[in-house]
Protein backbone atom coordinates (compact mmCIF):
# COMPACT_ATOMS: atom_id res chain seq x y z
CA UNK A 1 0.00 0.00 0.00
CA UNK A 2 1.52 3.53 -1.04
CA UNK A 3 1.78 5.42 1.97
CA UNK A 4 -0.80 8.65 2.09
CA UNK A 5 1.51 11.53 0.65
CA UNK A 6 -2.00 13.49 0.57
CA UNK A 7 -1.55 15.77 3.49
CA UNK A 8 1.65 16.80 2.51
CA UNK A 9 2.31 19.97 0.68
CA UNK A 10 6.04 20.81 1.19
CA UNK A 11 8.83 18.62 1.47
CA UNK A 12 9.15 18.75 4.55
CA UNK A 13 6.00 17.45 5.57
CA UNK A 14 6.87 14.32 3.14
CA UNK A 15 9.81 13.48 4.59
CA UNK A 16 8.15 13.66 8.00
CA UNK A 17 5.17 11.46 6.48
CA UNK A 18 7.84 9.26 5.39
CA UNK A 19 10.37 8.92 8.59
CA UNK A 20 6.91 8.04 10.38
CA UNK A 21 5.62 4.96 8.21
CA UNK A 22 9.12 3.59 8.01
CA UNK A 23 9.45 3.91 11.80
CA UNK A 24 6.28 1.70 12.12
CA UNK A 25 7.42 -0.43 9.23
CA UNK A 26 10.28 -1.52 11.35
CA UNK A 27 13.62 -0.18 8.90
CA UNK A 28 16.46 0.74 11.12
CA UNK A 29 16.79 4.13 9.49
CA UNK A 30 13.75 5.86 9.07
CA UNK A 31 14.83 9.24 8.97
CA UNK A 32 17.88 8.79 7.39
CA UNK A 33 15.76 6.60 4.01
CA UNK A 34 13.13 9.58 4.35
CA UNK A 35 15.68 12.33 3.42
CA UNK A 36 17.70 9.73 0.25
CA UNK A 37 14.66 8.68 -1.50
CA UNK A 38 12.61 12.22 -1.20
CA UNK A 39 16.03 13.95 -2.46
CA UNK A 40 16.45 11.16 -4.89
CA UNK A 41 12.29 11.72 -5.84
CA UNK A 42 13.34 15.57 -6.41
CA UNK A 43 16.86 15.33 -7.59
CA UNK A 44 17.62 17.35 -4.42
CA UNK A 45 21.43 17.05 -2.56
CA UNK A 46 20.96 17.08 1.40
CA UNK A 47 21.22 21.23 1.34
CA UNK A 48 18.86 21.17 -1.11
CA UNK A 49 16.22 19.39 0.62
CA UNK A 50 17.14 22.23 3.68
CA UNK A 51 16.78 24.98 1.99
CA UNK A 52 13.39 24.03 -0.03
CA UNK A 53 11.65 22.49 2.80
CA UNK A 54 8.89 24.68 2.68
CA UNK A 55 8.54 24.38 -1.04
CA UNK A 56 5.24 23.25 -1.64
CA UNK A 57 4.76 19.74 -3.61
CA UNK A 58 2.71 18.87 -7.28
CA UNK A 59 0.59 15.98 -7.28
CA UNK A 60 3.42 14.05 -9.51
CA UNK A 61 6.23 15.14 -6.90
CA UNK A 62 4.20 13.17 -4.47
CA UNK A 63 3.63 10.73 -6.28
CA UNK A 64 6.89 9.99 -7.14
CA UNK A 65 7.95 10.08 -3.84
CA UNK A 66 5.23 7.35 -2.87
CA UNK A 67 5.83 4.93 -5.26
CA UNK A 68 9.83 5.45 -4.29
CA UNK A 69 8.30 4.83 -0.42
CA UNK A 70 6.68 1.33 -1.47
CA UNK A 71 9.70 -0.09 -2.70
CA UNK A 72 11.38 0.69 0.38
CA UNK A 73 8.52 -0.85 2.63
CA UNK A 74 8.68 -3.66 0.24
CA UNK A 75 12.21 -4.67 1.27
CA UNK A 76 14.32 -3.04 -1.47
CA UNK A 77 17.19 -1.47 -0.52
CA UNK A 78 18.01 1.98 -0.01
CA UNK A 79 21.07 1.66 -2.42
CA UNK A 80 19.35 -0.56 -5.18
CA UNK A 81 16.47 2.35 -5.31
CA UNK A 82 19.51 5.39 -5.87
CA UNK A 83 21.50 2.62 -7.97
CA UNK A 84 24.48 3.78 -6.30
CA UNK A 85 26.47 3.36 -2.90
CA UNK A 86 29.09 5.07 -1.63
CA UNK A 87 32.31 3.21 -1.03
CA UNK A 88 35.50 4.03 0.90
CA UNK A 89 33.93 8.37 -0.26
CA UNK A 90 33.34 6.73 -3.67
CA UNK A 91 30.69 7.14 -5.23
CA UNK A 92 29.19 3.47 -7.36
CA UNK A 93 26.83 2.51 -9.79
CA UNK A 94 24.96 -0.93 -8.99
CA UNK A 95 23.74 -3.67 -11.16
CA UNK A 96 21.55 -6.58 -10.74
CA UNK A 97 24.36 -8.62 -11.13
CA UNK A 98 26.74 -6.82 -8.04
CA UNK A 99 26.63 -6.72 -4.44
CA UNK A 100 25.78 -3.61 -2.62
CA UNK A 101 29.14 -2.68 -1.13
CA UNK A 102 29.02 -2.33 2.41
CA UNK A 103 31.54 -0.99 5.59
CA UNK A 104 32.83 -4.24 6.55
CA UNK A 105 34.49 -4.61 3.14
CA UNK A 106 36.05 -1.22 3.52
CA UNK A 107 38.19 -3.74 6.03
CA UNK A 108 39.92 -4.97 3.40
CA UNK A 109 41.02 -2.26 1.82
CA UNK A 110 42.64 -0.87 5.16
CA UNK A 111 44.07 -4.29 5.61
CA UNK A 112 45.43 -3.97 1.87
CA UNK A 113 47.19 -0.59 2.85
CA UNK A 114 48.89 -1.71 6.36
CA UNK A 115 50.00 -4.84 4.11
CA UNK A 116 51.78 -2.40 1.43
CA UNK A 117 52.48 0.23 3.93
CA UNK A 118 52.92 3.73 3.55
CA UNK A 119 56.58 3.98 1.95
CA UNK A 120 55.12 1.64 -0.95
CA UNK A 121 52.65 4.28 -1.90
CA UNK A 122 53.64 5.65 -4.66
CA UNK A 123 55.13 2.73 -6.75
CA UNK A 124 54.03 0.99 -9.50
CA UNK A 125 52.00 -1.85 -8.03
CA UNK A 126 50.17 -4.32 -9.49
CA UNK A 127 46.77 -5.09 -8.20
CA UNK A 128 44.60 -7.78 -8.70
CA UNK A 129 40.46 -8.01 -7.41
CA UNK A 130 38.93 -11.49 -7.95
CA UNK A 131 35.18 -10.93 -8.13
CA UNK A 132 35.39 -7.81 -8.50
CA UNK A 133 31.47 -6.46 -8.58
CA UNK A 134 31.38 -3.26 -8.67
CA UNK A 135 34.70 -2.54 -8.89
CA UNK A 136 34.74 -1.53 -5.05
CA UNK A 137 37.67 -3.01 -3.80
CA UNK A 138 40.39 -1.95 -6.21
CA UNK A 139 38.96 1.39 -7.30
CA UNK A 140 39.39 2.28 -3.64
CA UNK A 141 43.00 0.71 -3.78
CA UNK A 142 43.75 2.38 -7.02
CA UNK A 143 42.41 5.82 -5.47
CA UNK A 144 45.07 5.74 -2.69
CA UNK A 145 47.99 4.57 -4.60
CA UNK A 146 48.40 7.03 -7.42
CA UNK A 147 51.04 5.07 -9.58
CA UNK A 148 49.56 1.44 -9.24
CA UNK A 149 47.66 -0.07 -11.64
CA UNK A 150 45.08 -3.31 -11.72
CA UNK A 151 42.67 -5.76 -13.10
CA UNK A 152 39.21 -6.72 -11.63
CA UNK A 153 37.31 -9.64 -12.63
CA UNK A 154 34.15 -11.55 -12.74
CA UNK A 155 32.20 -14.09 -14.11
CA UNK A 156 29.56 -12.09 -14.62
CA UNK A 157 29.23 -9.68 -17.99
CA UNK A 158 27.10 -7.33 -16.81
CA UNK A 159 29.57 -7.14 -13.45
CA UNK A 160 32.12 -6.04 -15.41
CA UNK A 161 30.34 -3.62 -17.63
CA UNK A 162 29.07 -2.06 -13.97
CA UNK A 163 32.92 -2.07 -12.96
CA UNK A 164 34.22 -0.15 -16.19
CA UNK A 165 31.67 1.81 -15.91
CA UNK A 166 32.86 3.16 -12.25
CA UNK A 167 36.11 3.10 -12.76
CA UNK A 168 35.70 5.23 -15.85
CA UNK A 169 33.35 7.55 -13.97
CA UNK A 170 36.10 8.17 -11.31
CA UNK A 171 38.90 8.76 -13.70
CA UNK A 172 40.59 5.58 -12.93
CA UNK A 173 40.00 3.54 -16.59
CA UNK A 174 43.23 4.06 -17.43
CA UNK A 175 45.16 2.46 -14.77
CA UNK A 176 42.16 -0.66 -14.46
CA UNK A 177 41.46 -3.24 -16.37
CA UNK A 178 38.53 -5.29 -15.97
CA UNK A 179 37.81 -9.07 -17.72
CA UNK A 180 35.38 -12.40 -17.17
CA UNK A 181 37.24 -14.58 -15.52
CA UNK A 182 36.63 -16.94 -12.63
CA UNK A 183 39.05 -17.57 -9.22
CA UNK A 184 41.28 -19.98 -10.74
CA UNK A 185 41.93 -18.03 -14.39
CA UNK A 186 45.68 -17.44 -14.87
CA UNK A 187 46.09 -13.88 -15.53
CA UNK A 188 49.38 -14.12 -16.99
CA UNK A 189 51.35 -12.37 -14.82
CA UNK A 190 51.96 -12.18 -10.94
CA UNK A 191 50.55 -9.27 -8.59
CA UNK A 192 51.94 -7.62 -5.27
CA UNK A 193 48.29 -7.74 -4.26
CA UNK A 194 45.76 -10.10 -4.54
CA UNK A 195 42.45 -9.07 -3.11
CA UNK A 196 39.07 -10.56 -3.12
CA UNK A 197 35.39 -10.66 -1.73
CA UNK A 198 34.49 -13.67 -3.17
CA UNK A 199 31.15 -15.57 -1.98
CA UNK A 200 31.04 -17.13 1.50
CA UNK A 201 28.03 -17.56 2.68
CA UNK A 202 27.26 -21.16 3.18
CA UNK A 203 24.32 -22.70 0.65
CA UNK A 204 22.48 -23.51 3.39
CA UNK A 205 22.28 -20.40 5.01
CA UNK A 206 21.06 -18.10 2.31
CA UNK A 207 17.42 -18.47 3.01
CA UNK A 208 18.33 -16.94 6.71
CA UNK A 209 20.14 -13.65 5.56
CA UNK A 210 18.01 -10.68 5.55
CA UNK A 211 15.32 -9.90 3.54
CA UNK A 212 17.20 -6.94 2.06
CA UNK A 213 20.29 -8.91 1.22
CA UNK A 214 18.56 -12.64 0.30
CA UNK A 215 16.05 -10.98 -2.15
CA UNK A 216 18.06 -8.45 -4.19
CA UNK A 217 21.73 -9.22 -4.09
CA UNK A 218 22.67 -11.58 -6.60
CA UNK A 219 22.68 -15.00 -5.68
CA UNK A 220 25.99 -16.23 -6.99
CA UNK A 221 28.16 -13.58 -5.38
CA UNK A 222 26.76 -14.79 -2.06
CA UNK A 223 26.51 -18.70 -1.96
CA UNK A 224 30.31 -20.37 -1.09
CA UNK A 225 28.90 -23.67 -1.52
CA UNK A 226 28.02 -26.47 0.84
CA UNK A 227 30.52 -25.21 3.96
CA UNK A 228 30.88 -21.57 2.35
CA UNK A 229 34.92 -22.40 1.70
CA UNK A 230 34.49 -22.83 -2.10
CA UNK A 231 36.43 -19.83 -3.68
CA UNK A 232 38.81 -19.42 -1.13
CA UNK A 233 39.83 -23.16 -1.97
CA UNK A 234 39.97 -22.30 -5.84
CA UNK A 235 41.58 -18.75 -4.53
CA UNK A 236 44.56 -20.96 -3.16
CA UNK A 237 44.88 -23.46 -5.70
CA UNK A 238 45.45 -19.99 -8.07
CA UNK A 239 47.87 -18.20 -5.91
CA UNK A 240 50.88 -19.81 -6.81
CA UNK A 241 50.58 -18.67 -10.45
CA UNK A 242 48.80 -15.05 -9.19
CA UNK A 243 51.53 -14.00 -6.25
CA UNK A 244 54.68 -12.87 -6.65
CA UNK A 245 57.65 -13.71 -4.44
CA UNK A 246 57.00 -10.85 -1.58
CA UNK A 247 53.23 -10.27 -3.04
CA UNK A 248 50.13 -10.00 -0.52
CA UNK A 249 46.91 -11.68 -0.42
CA UNK A 250 44.00 -10.53 1.38
CA UNK A 251 40.97 -12.25 1.96
CA UNK A 252 37.10 -10.92 2.81
CA UNK A 253 35.70 -13.77 5.15
CA UNK A 254 32.03 -14.36 7.23
CA UNK A 255 32.13 -14.86 10.83
CA UNK A 256 33.30 -17.94 11.81
CA UNK A 257 35.58 -18.69 8.94
CA UNK A 258 38.87 -17.50 10.38
CA UNK A 259 40.49 -20.94 11.12
CA UNK A 260 39.26 -22.76 8.45
CA UNK A 261 40.32 -20.36 5.98
CA UNK A 262 43.69 -19.55 7.44
CA UNK A 263 44.40 -23.60 7.40
CA UNK A 264 43.50 -23.56 4.25
CA UNK A 265 45.30 -20.92 2.55
CA UNK A 266 48.27 -21.67 4.77
CA UNK A 267 48.32 -25.35 3.52
CA UNK A 268 47.12 -25.27 -0.03
CA UNK A 269 49.00 -22.04 -1.31
CA UNK A 270 52.22 -22.22 1.22
CA UNK A 271 50.99 -18.61 2.13
CA UNK A 272 52.34 -17.18 5.43
CA UNK A 273 49.19 -15.84 7.53
CA UNK A 274 50.18 -12.37 8.32
CA UNK A 275 47.26 -11.10 10.45
CA UNK A 276 43.56 -10.85 11.13
CA UNK A 277 41.90 -7.37 10.90
CA UNK A 278 38.16 -7.04 12.46
CA UNK A 279 35.53 -4.99 11.44
CA UNK A 280 33.88 -1.90 13.05
CA UNK A 281 31.49 -5.16 14.78
CA UNK A 282 34.71 -6.16 16.30
CA UNK A 283 34.00 -9.59 13.83
CA UNK A 284 37.43 -11.19 11.86
CA UNK A 285 36.46 -9.81 8.33
CA UNK A 286 40.25 -9.72 6.74
CA UNK A 287 42.95 -12.26 6.45
CA UNK A 288 46.17 -10.90 5.51
CA UNK A 289 48.10 -13.54 3.83
CA UNK A 290 52.33 -13.07 2.35
CA UNK A 291 54.04 -15.28 -0.18
CA UNK A 292 58.00 -15.83 1.10
CA UNK A 293 60.39 -13.70 -1.02
CA UNK A 294 62.65 -15.98 -3.36
CA UNK A 295 65.38 -16.74 -2.81
CA UNK A 296 68.68 -13.98 -2.82
CA UNK A 297 65.05 -11.57 -2.55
Amino acid sequence: MLPNLSNAKTIETARRVLTARFAEGGLDSPALDARLLVGHALSLDHTGLATQAARSLSESERAAIAALAERRLQGEPVARILGVKEFWSLPLALSQATLVPRPDTETVVEAALQAIGTARRNEALRIADLGTGTGAILVALLHEWPNATGIGTDIDPQAIETANANAKALGLASRAQFQIADFERDLGERFDLVVSNPPYIPSRDIAALDREVREHDPLRALDGGVDGLDAYRAIARAAARLIRPDGHLILEIGAGQEADVRALVSSSAALEWCGTRHDLSKVPRALWFRRAPAEGW
